[in-house]
């Protein structure tokens, strides 16, 4: 069935496109907030697997990941199998997994995305997760995927297209102060596999924890798909040699804070860009 999640097997709720099509001016009304630009979306492949690859800003905002989403369903439709890996533990809620798995959401894991690109889905994966998206501020145009390298093994075990997608001005919608993984993991928080802690600054009350973050920003924010990146001619064995993964994971992360910097000096000021598309939009 188009749509089906992959590879659940625990009786859990699958991805539905009706709600999809449902929830869609919900999350258009949202993600016009950071006023979206969308670039190279030509280069996602209309039809058949493809792994994208993100990097992720603003703490749980995270706007590139909705504003991706909504790229990818205009380039596909909302029928064909796409999914996003999201943080397992938000599964682990009630009402919360269900709620994710019918937006097309599926575990971060290697088991289920594989199940998904074999079954000629479009699978969005954000390497650096909880530790990209609570980066510092003064760390807001890097490429931080932690020297994790899973999402490689998985493009080469898969043989699937690679796309980078660089999302810019989203993590200047939210100012993290510190990522707080040292006092995360010093309280035990790890245990739980939540590696950060971090301390936010903006409205309403300043200086902010998680237990009270601050309202987003608007940020006005670039997504911009780059070239595909072909593995393939690797084989399927070579998510098993180290250095190839290495270096695979090496090209792509200087490609994309390549992009990301260009980004970064084409529109140094993306709050301020925002503020002004909104107030035009919004003034008569």
């Amino acid at each position: 069935m188009p749509g089906e999640n992959p590879a659940s097997g625990d009786g859990s709720v699958s991805r539905d496109p009706d709600f999809i099509r449902r929830m869609l001016p919900a999350i258009a009304r949202y993600t016009s907030y950071f006023t979206p630009e969308v670039r190279g979306l030509d280069r996602l492949p209309a039809e058949g697997p493809a792994l994208l690859v993100g990097n992720h800003s603003g703490f749980v905002y995270v706007p590139e990941a909705w504003v991706c989403g909504q790229a990818v369903l205009s380039r596909r439709g909302i029928g064909p199998p796409a999914y996003v890996l999201a943080y397992d533990l938000l599964f682990a809620v009630p009402g919360v997994g269900p709620f994710l798995r019918r937006l097309g959401a599926i575990p971060a894991n290697v088991g289920e995305a594989g199940s998904a690109l074999s079954q000629g889905a479009c699978v969005l994966v954000y390497p650096g997760g909880d530790l990209e998206a609570c980066r510092p501020w003064t760390q807001r145009n890097k490429i931080d995927f932690a020297g994790r390298t899973g999402f490689v093994r998985l493009a080469l075990r898969s043989g699937v297209p690679v796309i980078p997608v660089v999302a810019h001005g989203a993590h200047h919608a939210v100012t993290v102060l510190a990522r707080g993984d040292h006092l995360a993991r010093a309280i035990g928080l790890h245990r739980m596999r939540i590696k950060v802690l971090p301390l936010l600054a903006g409205p309403p009350f300043g200086v902010n924890s998680v237990l009270t973050p601050p309202l987003p920003m608007p940020a006005h924010l670039t997504l911009e798909f780059l070239p595909a990146l072909d593995w393939t001619g690797y084989g399927l064995g070579a998510a098993d040699d180290a250095a190839l993964v290495s270096a695979c994971y090496l090209q792509i992360t200087r490609q994309m804070q390549a992009a990301l910097d260009r980004l970064s000096a084409e529109q140094p000021h993306p709050l301020l860009t925002g503020c002004v598309r909104l107030a035009a939009r919004l003034l008569p």
